[in-house]
């Protein structure tokens, strides 16, 4: 009994050896999972590139600009050491420096950094104007300063660097043209619609006196109703028998003839009945 009872306290110590290399590989993985989630659980610090219309729209306004002035722009967006967005008036993804019939040129570069929440540092911009060999460096800073003045500065391209990046890009001609280095871009006429003749207006007399003609109208109208007035009641007094005494003559010279009802005359000759008694 002594004798087989001696193996229990080795496989006791099998099972704890056991129990502490488990509990340091649940340590391990936890360690490195806390690692990893420290690493990767902060928000996304990638440099967002333009939208799809706003990268559509600056491209016309750069051809335009190019063909009118004979110096070609673009745009080239960074985060860090990887190219964003990129592109002139030679189209959307083409660099102006490598665009064809393109010796003169110039482009907006702005590096943009983001950092993670867990960092102290802050996010930041880099913003620069670069051109071609044949310009000069103090026209280049003359339109990089003037960024500022549309409200491009460092702040709007960490705020939103897709949009202050193509709206750069699109200030470039204006800028070009207060440094000296080309004249302004010729107004595109937009296609012209036949325009059919206005109705004719008329006359300004009516337009301009109606309210007089309305109060002549009703000066009229009032005149006209007291005159119709005065003639019936003219009418009704001349009339035989109305307001007119009974032996007044007529036109012919006779006297009128009233017909006297047969009660008032039965009256009449009562009445000189007794004038006679």
């Amino acid at each position: 009994m002594a004798g087989g009872s001696r193996p229990a306290p080795a496989k006791r110590g099998q099972q704890k050896r056991r129990q502490v290399l488990l509990w340091s590989v649940i340590a391990v993985v936890t360690v490195g999972l806390c690692a990893v989630g420290a690493m990767t659980g902060d928000s996304d610090i990638s440099v967002p590139a333009p939208a799809a219309d706003e990268r559509a729209d600056t491209v016309p306004l750069l051809q335009s600009a190019a063909t009118s002035q004979g110096i070609c722009y673009g745009w080239r967006l960074m985060d860090g050491y990887e190219v964003v967005s990129v592109g002139s008036n030679a189209g959307d993804g083409t660099a102006v420096e490598e665009a064809p019939g393109c010796p003169r040129w110039i482009e907006v570069y702005a590096d943009v950094t983001y950092t993670s929440e867990s960092s102290e540092a802050n996010d930041f911009a880099t913003v620069q104007v670069k051109g071609s060999g044949d310009l000069e460096l103090a026209d280049l800073y003359r339109i990089e300063a003037g960024l500022a003045r549309f409200g491009l500065d460092e702040g709007t391209f960490v705020d939103d660097p897709g949009w202050a990046v193509t709206r750069a890009a699109t200030t470039l001609p204006l800028l070009a043209v207060e440094a000296g280095l080309a004249e302004p871009a010729a107004p595109t006429a937009g296609p012209t619609a036949a325009v059919a003749p206005l109705p004719d207006a008329g006359s300004d007399f009516w337009r301009d006196r109606w309210l007089w003609l309305l109060a002549t109208l009703g000066i009229l109208v009032l005149a006209a109703l007291f005159v119709t007035v005065g003639v019936r009641q003219r009418r009704r007094t001349t009339a035989p028998g109305r307001g007119v005494a009974a032996d007044a003559p007529s036109r012919s010279g006779r006297k009128l003839r009233v017909r006297v009802p047969a009660q008032r005359a039965g009256a009449e000759a009562a009445g000189r009945t007794r004038e006679t008694a």
